[in-house]
């Protein structure tokens, strides 16, 4: 097992953040224009997309972990995130840690997406240098 260095976590951390932050956005407009509860559903199904198109960027272009590596870190860092600036800055509370469909239900499936995106592009690669 290769050691991670921090240039190469910065850009797991910078691709985290996309995640982080395009679903930020997707939950900022599913509220606009929808009830909440619309808005966390819109939410739940988009984040798995987000971070499977970020994740086949990331592996595609630059693999610096393995799959399951990648995959505790964009939760993580997810993680990191949603507690520090949404709980604690924006929301002043940690209500949002409460609701599954809203925020474990999207953890778990950010988690899953980063991982088996990863076994497959990095299988695809593999399989392609094979050949």
């Amino acid at each position: 097992m290769r050691k991670l260095s921090l240039p190469n976590f910065a850009v797991i951390a910078s691709h985290a953040l996309v995640v982080w932050v395009l679903c930020g956005v997707l939950m900022f407009a599913g509220m606009s224009l929808f009830s909440m509860g619309y808005a966390l559903v819109i939410h739940a199904i988009g984040a798995p997309i987000i971070a499977g198109l970020v994740a086949w960027f990331y592996f595609k272009r630059f693999h610096y972990a393995s799959p399951l590596v990648t995959a505790f870190l964009f939760v993580g860092i997810v993680i990191f995130m949603d507690v520090f600036i949404v709980a604690l800055f924006i929301e002043q509370s940690f209500a949002m840690f409460a609701s599954f469909i809203g925020t474990w239900l999207p953890l778990a499936l950010i988690f899953m997406t980063t991982y088996l995106t990863g076994h497959y592009v990095v299988a695809r690669s593999e399989a392609a240098e094979a050949v």
